[in-house]
């Protein structure tokens, strides 16, 4: 018998072989919404739903773009923008851009370089990298790539403990302090619960467990393992004579994240923080709390210039940053599109996210009739309706 004919394959149509057929070079995102697809279609479902996810209901998560989206910025004209520049200041360093990448836990869950990767990345594009209690890489590990770094620090059960995780950061050669005060537990993130999420052996809190066998590696009846080891280690006893007392332990500028309410900033005033970051955790906390971007104005008219105020929560793109500049912020954070950029190419992935954070804050300043981010903050913001 003779040999049956050679099938071809078929792509888009034509007869190819598989043996002659080139792929074309990947198609680079040309918005954070291309980098979100591109995660989602290489984590596992249950990864994807810790990263993506919500408390309750997601109320809360879907309200930060909402809020954002309502917003609309009125654009000056006829200014010389030829020289348009994202140079910055943030807590008195200078930035390529007023940005700085939130504090993100258990990066290795994402990608095998972990939160090693995002710092490179970081370092890269000139903004400060958060470092995360709930690192799956040490501090010490991260602040040895350079750049600006910053430690975000969450209360443990042990007052002590946590003052030493404060003075290892500052050892390490961290920048910054940022104490998140929204999370006395994690609140119900119903899809860890469904899905019974657990971290992997790989995956540690490398500044909290010496080894993989944490209540975060073992299944629970409860849902989460994950929300079971942040209620064992947390503590939900932080008050503001804890922030006063950590005042008085560091040198470092710190900077309290979690703040919604204005009489909560003036506390933050009187208890000598250098910075606030108005968030409410992303929309993982209270399902049904207000969107940061809300926030943001009030919490502005009362501490005025006497410390810096940044936005946290729903940041998807350069006109964002621009709204937040507008509304007075002094710069943003960024925690899920880093994190999307990672999980779809590692180093590169941040890269790409960053830097189209960049090119999109320098369009929008433009087109905005802005040189630089100074006159950003003289822009006026309101809603569709405004006449």
């Amino acid at each position: 018998m003779t040999d049956p004919p050679k099938q071809k394959s078929s792509f888009r149509g034509l007869a190819v072989d598989p043996g002659e057929w080139n792929p074309p070079e990947p198609v680079p995102p040309r918005s954070l919404d291309d980098v979100e697809r591109a995660a989602a279609a290489v984590l596992p479902p249950d990864v994807w739903d810790f990263v993506a996810g919500g408390s309750g209901r997601e109320r809360t998560l879907a309200a930060n773009r909402a809020a954002f989206d309502r917003l609309f910025v009125r654009p000056r004209v006829l200014r010389d923008v030829s020289r348009c520049t994202t140079d910055a200041t943030l807590l008195g360093r200078p930035v390529r851009m007023p940005v700085a990448v939130a504090p993100v836990a258990y990066q290795r869950l994402l990608h095998p370089d972990g939160e090693a990767a995002s710092a490179r990345a970081a370092k890269a594009a000139g903004v400060p990298f958060t470092v995360s209690t709930l690192s799956s890489v040490p501090v010490e590990e991260l602040a040895g790539i350079g750049g600006s770094v910053w430690f975000q620090l969450y209360w443990l059960r042990e007052d002590g403990r946590s003052l030493e995780l404060a003075r290892r950061a500052e050892d390490a050669g961290c920048e910054a302090l940022m104490l998140t005060v929204d999370v006395p537990w994690m609140g119900r993130r119903l899809r860890d619960e469904r899905n019974g999420f657990t971290l992997p052996d790989h995956v540690r809190a490398a500044h909290l467990d010496a080894g993989p066998a944490s209540t975060a590696h073992r299944g629970t009846a409860h849902g989460s393992a994950v929300a079971a080891h942040t209620g064992q280690a947390l503590s939900p006893a932080l008050t503001w004579s804890h922030v006063t007392e950590l005042r008085a332990h560091t040198r470092l500028p710190l900077v309290l994240k979690g703040v919604l309410d204005p009489q909560d900033a003036l506390h933050a005033l009187e208890s000598g923080v250098d910075a606030l970051v108005v968030s409410n955790h992303g929309g993982r906390q209270l399902d049904g709390a207000l969107p940061s971007v809300d926030a943001l104005v009030r919490v502005v008219e009362v501490v005025g210039d006497r410390c810096e105020v940044l936005l946290d929560s729903g940041v998807r793109g350069g006109t964002d940053v621009l709204k937040a500049l507008a509304l007075g912020a002094s710069g943003v954070l960024v925690g899920r599109p880093p994190a999307w950029g990672l999980a779809a190419g590692g180093e590169n992935g941040v890269r790409q996210v960053l830097d189209l954070l960049s090119e999109e804050l320098r369009d929008a300043l433009g087109l905005a009739g802005c040189q630089n981010v100074a006159e950003a903050r003289e822009l006026y913001v309101g809603t569709g309706r405004t006449r």
